[in-house]
């Protein structure tokens, strides 16, 4: 059944759209709801009129997050955690940890819900957040994970333990790599000799 749309129907549509959706949801849910309706001469000017009127509130919304991002700009925050024996963050660091952060370095008053973080961070390290301000304004910013001073021994001990597994794996590749060119020498050698006799 196609239908005008008088309101945003997340997934579905947003208000003032004219779209084929199943008989059963326009009849039981929006037509009730009068979220939408059948496309009618009346009900199109509607959708008209609504979607005009959405496109200007948008627009607003848009210049409004636009000047937010201006005054965010290249921002980059640090949160401190504690780190367990494993390297892993006791707990996990979520949006919200994010926004109270942001929040208090900026001055500004960004709503958790905005942050996209697809899970919980859970590790140390650097990583790129995504804070959505309205359908059309995203801005990056940088998070960087840091252990608090507790925990900053329990990551030299498994930071030295890593470069330790990388040396002896270079040297035993180093190894290898000799003797390889040490068979390939006495390979050529012997080829040489049996040329010779």
């Amino acid at each position: 059944m196609k239908v005008v749309f008088f309101e945003d129907v997340e997934g579905t549509a947003n208000a003032g759209e004219v779209k084929d959706v199943k008989n059963g949801f326009a009849r039981n849910f929006l037509l009730p709801r009068n979220i939408a309706g059948p496309t009618t001469k009346d009900n199109l000017q509607r959708g008209l009129a609504i979607a005009q009127k959405e496109a200007r509130k948008q627009e607003k919304l848009d210049a409004d997050a636009r000047k937010l991002v201006e005054q965010l700009g290249e921002a980059a925050i640090e949160i401190t955690a504690r780190v367990g024996e494993s390297g892993r963050l006791f707990g996990s660091v979520t949006n919200r940890d994010i926004a109270e952060k942001l929040n208090a370095q900026s001055g500004l008053s960004v709503d958790s819900h905005i942050i996209l973080l697809p899970e919980p961070i859970r590790e140390l390290g650097e990583r790129k957040v995504t804070i959505r301000f309205t359908r059309n304004v995203h801005h990056e910013i940088s998070v960087d994970v840091v252990p608090d001073e507790e925990s900053k021994p329990i990551v030299a001990k498994l930071e030295a333990e890593r470069l330790a597994t990388e040396a002896a794996l270079a040297k035993r590749k180093a190894d290898a790599e000799y003797a390889a060119g040490q068979k390939a020498q006495e390979a050529a050698e012997a080829a040489e000799l049996a040329e010779t006799n």
